[in-house]
């Protein structure tokens, strides 16, 4: 029995807008062992509509977990951070955001904003899925995530 027979299927938001990240997460995540699904949304404004379930997301799952880009159009990675760890029924969802800025003041911003960590993302493709896929085997096989908060 692998660690993944013992795993109910998890939900992940990837909040990204760069096709290229996308498919690499995508890629990254098929070849795990764990049992998950992966949404996309391409812009803040679609994250926060699929976490609060409206519009077009009004059947979205809860997300177990969000992977969240900083550098995101309409609405950027900060405002979303905030708006999730401040919503009473959202903020015990993980956030890691996962972002190619290595800026000390967006990693300070993020923790402030109580990302639960901050990933830069390799440039190489090889080393970009190799993130993924330990970020997949910490979060979803070793941490324990909250089920929704009433």
């Amino acid at each position: 029995m692998s660690v993944a027979d013992d795993i109910d299927p998890i939900n992940i938001l990837l909040v990204e807008d760069n096709p290229g990240d996308v498919r690499l997460t995508q890629e990254a995540f098929k070849d795990g062992r764990i049992s998950n699904t992966l949404h996309v949304t391409r812009d803040g404004v679609e994250a926060l509509d699929f976490c609060h379930q409206r519009g077009e997301y009004e059947d979205a799952p809860r997300p177990d977990l969000v992977l969240l880009d900083l550098n995101l159009p309409r609405k950027n990675g900060d405002v979303v951070l905030d708006e999730l760890k401040s919503d009473p029924a959202l903020k015990t969802i993980p956030v890691i955001v996962l972002t190619s800025s290595e800026s000390h003041e967006d990693m300070i911003r993020s923790y402030k904003l109580h990302a639960n960590a901050y990933l830069t993302k390799p440039v190489d493709p090889n080393e970009f899925i190799e993130t993924i896929q330990t970020l997949e085997l910490f979060w979803l096989s070793v941490v324990r995530l909250p089920d929704e908060v009433s």
